[in-house]
């Protein structure tokens, strides 16, 4: 059974800088692309950054030159890295991962509170 396990979020001044960690297991052949979204109160949930197996990245405007997406497929893990935390970024984050299993499968993660304080 696929799990995602999030770690890292909490509460932050702005300027300051977070890593969350996601942790997928339950796949024997792996994940393809995975990804960090945020979902502020009363807002969509939208994409912040993926990257593929490869290492190909993609990230929203709003957070390029601050935020870094990172993996380690050995560990299938994900890792968001993010600097110059603004109080716009406080949201919910989910990790996301597509499962190399037939047939394909997305997931997410439970979610974890990133609030940025002014």
């Amino acid at each position: 059974q696929v799990q995602l396990v999030e770690s890292g979020g909490g509460l932050v001044q702005a300027g300051g800088s977070l890593r969350l960690s996601c942790a997928a297991s339950g796949s024997d052949y792996g994940f393809n692309v995975m990804g960090w979204y945020r979902q502020a109160p009363g807002k969509q949930r939208d994409l912040v950054a993926t990257i593929t197996f490869g290492g190909i990245t993609n990230y929203a405007d709003s957070v390029k030159g601050r935020f870094t997406i990172s993996r380690d497929n050995a560990k299938n893990t994900v890792y968001l890295q993010m600097n110059s935390l603004k109080p716009e970024d406080t949201a919910v984050y989910y990790c996301n991962a597509d499962a190399r299993t037939w047939p394909p499968r997305n997931y997410w993660a439970q979610g974890t509170q990133v609030t940025v304080s002014s």
